[in-house]
Parts: structure tokens; sequence; C-alpha cells
């Protein structure tokens, strides 16, 4: 779509019809102290020829060519070119929100099915129609607890994503939650004896991660009967939901916070992503988002409508759960789509790639000496290892040979230092991760 600038004859046309003689008159209600009388410093414009150039640019910066073991919460899996068609089909791109329920089915009915699926893969009775992300969600999550139970302390492991943690103390700051974070043990999971120890009848939420940042699978039922033996609620967060293919759904938690990154959407430079809340049906009033719901008509065809809307635009601002104003809509088609496509087996086949894939680089990088694995707890698809160098100074070599390295975990575990998270998933070849293997066991070699 070409940009094209109303002319002065259109501007001054603009302003009889309101009234308003000059541009200055119309912002005359704004005080002079607060008006820019000066351009703004913004480089010259371009022609149309000019800023095609420029973005063929920044595209030839692409990462042409590299293969990537960086996770850490955003995963790169195979997506099919059908879900770029459907997602982009007018109808879907453009439409905005499905108040009008006589003319938004086709949006209904893929939030609808959206829900359902997250339904299904996380174990719950219900879900919602999406959150902004995985982070988000996970706070939301936290914040339904405190409803829920009316208390504000809540314990937060420590190997929860650490951005998930960062935006869960932004919420928690000036709402008068209590957060507190849990050690990890040895082998990489929560520190049941901490928690044990911290636990009170105050706690309003423990949220852990599974698989958790350093890509251990925790035991959320141990960790739900130590909760619920306080009557505190168990919010599991899900940053790599194809791990739901292989690993048992976390039925024994209370709620659910997924990332659903990996269905169906490319890393995009971190977004945008598309969160998942999933709990109970007795939790559902306290639910924040959306929710999308199955009728018939007044002639019994089926019809979809919105059913729950527990927000500020909606309800009275002292009723509100929260003030997500909306859901990902077209990122959670996306999903629906990807995931409808894979089906139940296709799901299954590409998370054991994921975790036959993993096993089989950790047994290449514990061939080099000086590397071995951090934590000896199961798995999915992402390991810790320890290197006997810098992992900056590592990844610094490997990109030499358009190798994007892995996570850096001595930047937000200081006592990790020397750690690195190392990711594979089913785009990654056996050939990339013995070339992987072989740069590492270089790079190690070389004198600092």
């Amino acid at each position: 779509m070409r940009y094209l600038p109303k002319s002065p004859d259109e501007r001054r046309e603009m302003l009889a019809a309101i009234g308003a003689k000059s541009i200055e008159e119309l912002f005359s209600s704004i005080p002079e102290r607060y008006r820019l009388n000066k351009p703004l410093n913004l480089p010259p414009a371009l022609s149309e020829a000019e800023i095609i150039g420029y973005f063929k640019e920044r595209a030839a910066e692409n990462s042409n060519g590299y293969v990537s073991f960086l996770g850490a919460g955003v995963y790169n899996h195979l997506r099919s070119v059908v879900t770029d068609a459907i997602i982009q089909r007018g109808e879907f791109l453009t439409s905005y929100t499905p108040y009008q329920a006589e003319i938004a089915q086709g949006t209904l009915q893929a939030i609808f099915e959206f829900q359902t699926l997250m339904s299904q893969l996380t174990g719950q009775e219900v879900a919602n129609a999406s959150m902004y992300d995985g982070s988000t969600a996970t706070t939301e999550a936290v914040l339904m607890a405190e409803r829920l139970t009316g208390r504000q302390r809540v314990l937060v492991a420590r190997s929860v994503h650490p951005e998930y943690r960062e935006v869960l103390k932004t919420y928690a700051k000036h709402s008068g939650l209590q957060v507190e974070e849990i050690p990890y043990a040895a082998n990489g999971t929560v520190d049941e004896k901490a928690l044990h120890a911290a636990m009170r009848n105050d706690v309003a939420a423990v949220v852990v991660q599974s698989p958790n940042f350093f890509g251990v699978i925790e035991s959320i039922n141990a960790l739900a009967h130590e909760a619920h033996a306080h009557e505190a609620l168990l919010v599991t967060a899900i940053a790599e939901g194809v791990s739901l293919g292989l690993l048992r759904p976390p039925v024994e938690a209370d709620i659910v916070a997924m990332e659903a990154q990996s269905f169906g959407m490319a890393p995009s430079y971190g977004g945008p992503f598309a969160g998942v809340l999933a709990s109970r049906d007795k939790f559902v009033r306290q639910m924040p988002g959306r929710l999308a719901g199955q009728t018939v008509d007044s002639e019994g065809h089926r019809g979809f409508c919105l059913t729950l809307a527990t927000r500020e635009q909606h309800i009275r601002r002292e009723k509100a759960t929260s003030n997500i104003c909306t859901n990902q809509a077209l990122c959670a088609l996306a999903a629906t789509v990807h995931l409808c496509l894979l089906g139940k087996e296709g799901l299954r086949e590409m998370a054991q790639q994921n975790h036959s894939k993993a096993q089989f680089a950790l047994g290449e990088l514990a061939k080099i000496p000086g590397v071995r694995r951090a934590f000896d707890a199961p798995f999915f698809n992402e390991f810790t290892v320890e290197f006997p160098r810098s992992v900056k100074l590592v990844n610094a070599q490997l990109l030499r040979d358009k190798i994007i390295g892995p996570f850096v975990l001595g930047t937000p575990y200081p006592e990790l230092t020397k750690h690195a998270l190392v990711c594979v998933t089913e785009t990654t070849s056996r050939k990339d991760i013995e070339k992987f293997a072989g740069a590492v066991r270089h790079a190690l070699e070389q004198p600092i």
C-alpha cells in the first residue's frame, strides 16, 4: 500500500470543514510549552525506489546459511506454508474484534478451536482465547491465583525463565504481591526441601516451569502435592509447547501458562507470539482475557459467540480480572492451523525428533575434553553443559563457521559462568550437530 499524503488544498478543505483556520488554531488547546515548534529529528524522506533498496539491503543482512543452537524460550521449528497462506487471507488478517457474532463467525470459531486444542494439550478443562505471550500469561496466572486464594505471597522457582520472572516482578512492584524465589537443586530441578521450608498458609501460588529454563523436566505431581498441602495453587509455565507431544500434560497443575510460539510461529526477532492460559472450569470466573463459546442459533444451527470477557471494557473496573485488552487472534490462528495439520501423531513424531536429536548432540559434546553436562535430570530438547572457558568466546568463534551458539547462562545466572544452554530441534540435521560439536572442539583448542 502506498502512502499518499494530503495536498495543501486538501488540508485547507479539512480545516474548513471543522471550522479551523490553520493547524496552529486546531492545536490551540495544547499549551504552548508542550508544543514542538520545530521539525522532528528525522532523516529526509526517501523515494519509493530508495525505500525498496533500503529494505533489500537489510534483508541481505539476514543469517542465510546459518544453523542455530539457541533456544531459551524461542524455538525454530518446521512450519507449513499452508499456515501462512491461511492467516494471510483478508478475512483473518484484517479482522478486528469479534464483538458482533453475526459477522465474525469465522474468527470466533478459530478462537474456539484454539481454546479446545490448548485444553487438550495442557490437560486442563478450559483455556482462554490467548494472551500476549508466555511471560504475560505466567504473570496473569499468578494474579488469578491471588484472586482465587486471597493471598499475596508467591513462590517462584529460580529455574523459571528469567524474563518471565522479570515480568512478574514488574507487575508485582505496585500490586502488593510478595514474590520470593526458590533455588534449584544440584540436578537442575526445583529444590523441594527449600520449597517445603518456604511453604506456609499465606502462599497464593507456587510457580514452576517444565521443561524448566535449564531444559530439565520437573516432577509436577510432587510439586502440586506440596502446594495443595498448604491450600496454595500450582502454576505451571511451559515455554516449549512441542514438549507436550512427548511429555505427560501437567494435569495436576491448577493453572497452566504456555508460550504457543512453537506451533507455527517463526522466531521473528522475538515476537509477536501467543500466550496460553488454561485452568480448571471452577476457576473460569477469575480467568483474564476472553472466552469464545459454542452455541446454537434460533434455527438450531451451530454458532459461536463471546461467552466471557472479564476486562475493563466490558464490566466495572473493580470487577475486571485484567486489563489485557485483546487476544493474539492471528498468532492463535497460526497455532490452530499448525496443530490441525500436524495431528496427534505428527506432534508426537516432532517431539520425538527433538528429544532424540538433543540426546545425540549431548553425546557428541560429551566427547570433547573439558565439556560436561551440568544437570543430570531428564530433559527434552535443551540441556545445560559447562565449558572450560567463556561461552561468549566460544560463541564468537562459532559465528565464524556460521553457527549461532547456545545461550550464555552466566548472564542471568552469575553462578553458572561458563555454562551454556544448548537447544536442538527437528530442524537440526545430524550433519549440523556434528559440525557444531567439531566447531566447539576447535574453539576450545584455540589459545586464549
